[in-house]
């Protein structure tokens, strides 16, 4: 099965460099290149790509604004997008979780890195780089403290188990990486984050740290 990529950057030489990359993958092809936020969101209604790589600097409109003109529109369910820029602070992968997107990136990644990406978010999973996850716990940090208040009721639902792994997601572990803190198989670390998910009503691994900070879930000195 072919990944249909739509590239969304205004950088031509980027878009053409993306295109070449994307295109010697088998399993995936670059279907349509965007130079604005609003010809992004003309081509996802035009070419269904599967997935959106998105840049955030974007004139006309950003790239922001044009994940969530996307993501609410329900013609285009099932449409992923990929946020991938040079600028990985707190307030960009802030908005870009709350705009719905389910991957943040920068662009220092190496090739097979971005390829592997696509291919996490087009599968239905989401994905945070480290800088974008670290940048996501401070924004939590600098914030006051929320008062006391009782224990969300959707948090009573998860296991021992679902609590432990969602701390971990939250501090910016995979799935591979929570396995092997837990001494489980990556699969069955998997189960439990789905499951977890599902319980908290998080839209994907993105939102679900999102979800965690907020219902105080975990800390940003979680381990």
């Amino acid at each position: 099965m072919t990944i249909r990529v739509l590239l969304a950057d205004d950088q031509a030489l980027l878009r053409g460099t993306f295109r070449i990359l994307i295109d010697s993958a088998t399993d995936m092809e670059a279907v349509a290149e965007a130079a604005t936020g609003r010809e992004a969101v003309e081509l996802a209604h035009s070419h269904r790509a599967d997935l959106i790589l998105m840049d955030i600097r974007m004139p006309d409109l950003d790239g922001l604004a044009a994940t969530k003109l996307i993501t609410e529109d329900e013609s285009l369910a099932g449409v992923k997008i990929l946020v991938l820029t040079t600028f990985e602070n707190d307030e960009y992968v802030a908005e870009a979780l709350r705009a719905g997107a389910s991957g943040f990136l920068g662009k220092g990644i190496n090739p097979d890195e971005l390829l592997d990406a696509i291919r996490v978010v087009a599968a239905g999973d989401s994905l945070l780089s480290p800088t974008a996850t670290k940048s996501l716990i401070n924004r939590f940090l600098a914030q006051p403290a929320p008062p006391s208040r009782d224990t969300p009721p959707q948090l009573a639902t998860l296991t021992p188990r679902e609590h432990e792994v969602v701390t971990l997601v939250a501090a910016g572990l995979s799935n591979d990486e929570i396995a092997e803190r837990l001494y489980v198989t990556p699969l069955t670390a998997k189960t439990h984050v789905n499951r977890a998910r599902t319980k908290l009503g998080a839209r994907d691994r993105a939102q679900l740290v999102v979800i965690a900070y907020q219902t105080g879930l975990a800390q940003p000195d979680s381990p």
